[in-house]
């Protein structure tokens, strides 16, 4: 028995509207915004209608004499009159089509239609008692009904109906099932859907089920519409199973110069103004930058100079910004007019003369490449704009387009939509209107589906050859005058997440508003883009331009997939900074552990950061004393990357936006904390070929005295050929002691297996006498006896914070150095080679450096003075063992 969906006569008199469920996104926008609703709980109530109407559907088949059945109880009770007179009041009040058109009256439609008719008044009955659908009750309002035997029918309606078994599963009844979504999930009507779908999904067959999972995504973009998104909550755990996509083992191999790179990031603009207000004249092109600058960053250790900010950017950009409250702003530096060397900076002379000049140093430059947009008025949005995602109409009824021309093209006009001025939106396109032809396009803005589109950009559209193409000969361009390319935001430009974004598959979308009613399926998308654009990138770069380090910012738990398998050279590892910023200890070592079981190659491709452009100050986030030294020490010591933030060795603490031309806050050098980057982190910059590789990286577990691993202690070996360097952190506002001898689980790639190795075999330490090394963080040496090391391991005590990186390794043997390790038992002295000499000289020189201050020295444990806190100064020999 068929049914036809009523609604109330008033929404079809002032809207239009026939059904509740609208098929076209575009009409339930519009619809929705007549009657000041969500477009998502419109077209979510409207699926909801059409599953319960299908499930009747199905137990109408199975018991197709049931509502007949139930018409004749209700004529019992509450009276065949009633019902006839509440059927004929709901049939005026929810007209059906034919009788809304005049076609028929409406006593005689429900004389003739008694059961689908008692149906539809079950529906609207539903919708009514549903808590979700209150803002939508306008519809379905059932009050007309009230002064009738409504309520009475229904009770009578609803009673029949419980006892009448349900569908082939589950043993609930009819009423029950009916009734479910909204008990289950009484607040959301998306959460209903999503109930529906899962409980029923494979009766209501494959076609049913597509067109629900792309309403689902319909409903999640239009929820996300105006909402901040981001990157929030905890850092993930860098994983790697479970990958959807296919993963294979295909590395990029480094130059020489790759391992040992150390990378300091420079907005430009803003940087310029610090140096002229260093120097005390003006910088104001890169050609201008003093020799001295440059002098000090090779003396420092940086071998690598990115330059953020260096291309023409877009003037649209500057406008909007200006616009917006900031008359100093200059464009966004990933918002691009072409990628020309900007004239305010010099141009292309410019950039040649500092390419010399910092090459002579030794210091590479590095370039931003941002390969998934352009500026809103770029060069390719007024020449090619098919090369775009974009649409015809506007994706939003309320979207208007009357503000003012951002281009300065006269061929082509530029349109931001009105709301984003006032704040009260955040469109996802922007108006390109042709003088010439007339034709507009609605173009979408580039985004990653976290945040905000980026308003001053314009979304390539990756479908197309051409495209991918085009953003791959820039790509060359921009590595034949860089050795360095950063990639941003590179992993929205994996194949998954291109479809996720802009062309989802039914159940995957809502992560950009609009997009998922232009979704493809997975055979369409893998026609279009039968190749990893970032594999493909890497293979033409290595062909032809070679000795380029390419470096890609993702995220979204791809950074193993970026290096393994897309050949990145080196991906950013977010986790780092927040994690190890948040003490969230036990889940970066288990980072760590992932990295190294899975395939410790990909641990050197990880760029290590305390800050980047987009996060606050590293001196904001770790201070600037024991915990930023110790972390800063973890940087620059692990395997990878390490990338120094703009403004960090200075302290500074302000963020720089991507659209100043110079800096807010007037701020001085932290002096202090330069000196403790020259005494304690630069000398570690100058070794990174000691920590650079993995072949010979070891991570530690930290055994306390009851035998427990204290996850908040970093520790961890590295070797170049016969430097040896260990490296141990206690990243924690608390006191330990406890015993590193043997090494997390690692991957061996020869045997294909997991393997261990203790402390001395991964420092490759003699089977007997001594071996002495040199704490960099303190200055002082140490001696302890290779037996110990091999049997035991190294007994530390750790304060606050505390730090030691241990280089300088020698073996010795003799007697004269056992009584030396008797006599310093444990203590550290400025040079043991000193201590040696003079005690055992022809004059026995009394060892002033080594006399402990007070009586009590000789033991094992000296205080020190740290920058915030007193704590100890280790390693200390075994307490157990422990001589004199």
């Amino acid at each position: 028995m068929a049914s036809e969906n009523h609604l109330s006569r008033l929404v079809r008199d002032r809207y239009g509207l026939q059904r509740l469920a609208i098929p076209d996104l575009g009409q339930a926008r519009a619809i929705a915004a007549e009657l000041n609703v969500s477009a998502a709980d419109l077209h979510a109530l409207g699926l909801i209608d059409e599953v319960l109407r299908e499930l009747l559907k199905r137990h109408t088949r199975q018991r197709p004499a049931l509502l007949r059945q139930v018409s004749t109880i209700l004529d019992n009770d509450p009276g065949e009159e009633p019902v006839n007179e509440t059927g004929l009041k709901f049939t005026q009040e929810f007209p059906p089509q034919s009788v809304y058109g005049g076609k028929t009256d409406a006593g005689k439609y429900f004389g003739q239609n008694r059961p689908a008719a008692l149906q539809e008044l079950l529906l609207v009955h539903l919708h009514n008692i549903n808590p979700a659908a209150v803002p939508l009750e306008a519809l379905f309002d059932d009050l007309p009904l009230a002064a009738t035997a409504y309520p009475a029918l229904i009770r009578q309606l609803k009673a029949c109906l419980d006892e009448q078994p349900g569908l082939e599963r589950g043993g609930e009844s009819l009423l029950a099932i009916l009734t479910a979504p909204a008990r289950v999930s009484p607040t959301s009507l998306a959460g209903q859907l999503e109930f529906l779908i899962n409980r029923w999904g494979d009766l209501l067959g494959e076609s049913f089920i597509q067109r629900l999972l792309r309403g689902l995504d319909f409903i999640r973009e239009e929820i996300r519409r105006g909402g901040t998104g981001g990157f929030g909550g905890e850092a993930p755990v860098m994983a790697f199973s479970g990958s959807d996509y296919a993963e294979y083992e295909r590395f990029s191999p480094d130059r020489d110069w790759m391992p040992r790179l150390v990378l300091l990031a420079k907005n430009s603009y803003v940087w310029l103004e610090q140096l002229s207000r260093k120097y005390g004249y003006w910088v104001r092109t890169l050609d201008q930058i003093p020799d001295n600058e440059l002098d000090l960053l090779r003396q420092r250790g940086v071998t690598g100079l990115w330059l953020i900010g260096l291309w023409e950017r877009s003037h649209a950009s500057q406008r909007i910004k200006q616009r917006m409250g900031d008359p100093e702003a200059v464009a966004s530096a990933y918002s691009l007019a072409s990628y020309d060397i900007a004239y305010d900076l010099g141009g292309w002379p410019a950039l040649d003369n500092l390419r010399q000049r910092a090459w002579q140093r030794g210091i590479r430059l590095s370039a931003d490449m941002v390969p998934n947009h352009m500026g809103i008025d770029s060069n390719w949005v007024i020449e090619h704009p098919d090369w775009f995602l974009s649409l015809s109409q506007p994706p939003y009824p309320s979207y208007t387009f009357s503000s003012e021309d951002l281009s300065d093209d006269g061929r082509v006009g530029i349109q931001l939509e009105d709301h984003y001025y006032n704040r009260s939106d955040a469109a996802v396109v922007f108006k390109r209107f042709d003088h010439a032809s007339g034709e507009a396009r609605y173009i979408y803005h580039g985004n990653d589906g976290t945040s905000m589109p980026w308003n001053d950009t314009a979304q390539l559209d990756y479908s197309r050859a051409d495209v991918r193409e085009a953003v791959i000969q820039t790509i060359l361009h921009v590595a034949r005058n860089f050795p360095i390319i950063r990639f941003d935001a590179a992993m929205t430009l994996a194949k998954k997440h291109i479809q996720r974004l802009w062309f989802p598959e039914p159940g995957a979308g809502g992560a950009i508003p609009s997009r998922s009613e232009h979704g493809q399926t997975r055979a369409w998308f893998e026609a279009a883009i039968p190749q990893e654009f970032w594999r493909e990138v890497v293979d033409r770069v290595a062909l032809e331009a070679p000795d380029t380090l390419l470096l890609a910012e993702a995220f979204w738990l791809m950074e193993g997939y970026f290096v393994r398998t897309l050949g990145m050279h080196r991906v950013y590892n977010s986790a780092f900074m927040h994690m190890l910023r948040d003490e969230d200890n036990a889940k970066y070592r288990t980072v760590m552990k992932n990295v190294l079981e899975f395939d410790p190659q990909v641990l050197k491709r990880l760029v290590n950061f305390m800050n980047n452009p987009d996060e606050k100050s590293a001196s904001e986030q770790f201070g600037t004393t024991d915990k930023y030294f110790g972390v800063c020490t973890l940087m620059v010591t692990l395997p990878g990357l390490p990338m120094i933030g703009h403004g960090q060795v200075e302290g500074y603490r302000e963020k720089y936006g991507m659209e100043f031309r110079k800096p807010k806050m007037d701020e001085s050098v932290d002096e202090g904390l330069v000196r403790g980057h020259e005494f304690r982190i630069f000398p570690l910059l100058h070794r990174r070929r000691v920590f650079a590789d993995v072949e010979d990286f070891l991570l530690y577990d930290f055994f306390t005295d009851n035998g427990a691993v204290n996850e908040d202690v970093f520790a961890f070996s590295n070797r170049s050929g016969e430097e040896r360097g260990l490296v141990i952190y206690h990243n924690r506002y608390a006191e330990t002691r406890g015993w590193i001898r043997v090494s997390s689980a690692y991957m061996d790639k020869p045997r294909g297996a997991l393997a261990q190795r203790s402390l001395a075999e991964g420092l490759h330490l003699p089977a007997g006498g001594f071996v002495i090394f040199r704490d960099y963080v303190t200055g002082l040496e140490y001696i302890r006896e290779c037996v110990e090391l091999h049997e035991k391991g190294l007994f530390v005590e750790l304060g606050n914070y505390q730090c030691h990186a241990f280089l300088d390794w020698r073996s010795v043997t003799g007697e004269e150095w056992a009584k030396i390790h008797q006599n310093l038992a444990g203590r550290g002295a400025p040079s043991i080679q000193v201590l040696f000499d003079t005690t055992f000289s022809p004059r026995k020189q009394e060892y002033i450096q080594g006399q402990p201050r007070k009586p009590d020295a000789g033991k094992t444990r000296v205080k020190k003075k740290s920058r915030n806190t007193r704590k100890k100064t280790t390693p200390d020999a075994d307490p157990n063992s422990r001589e004199g």
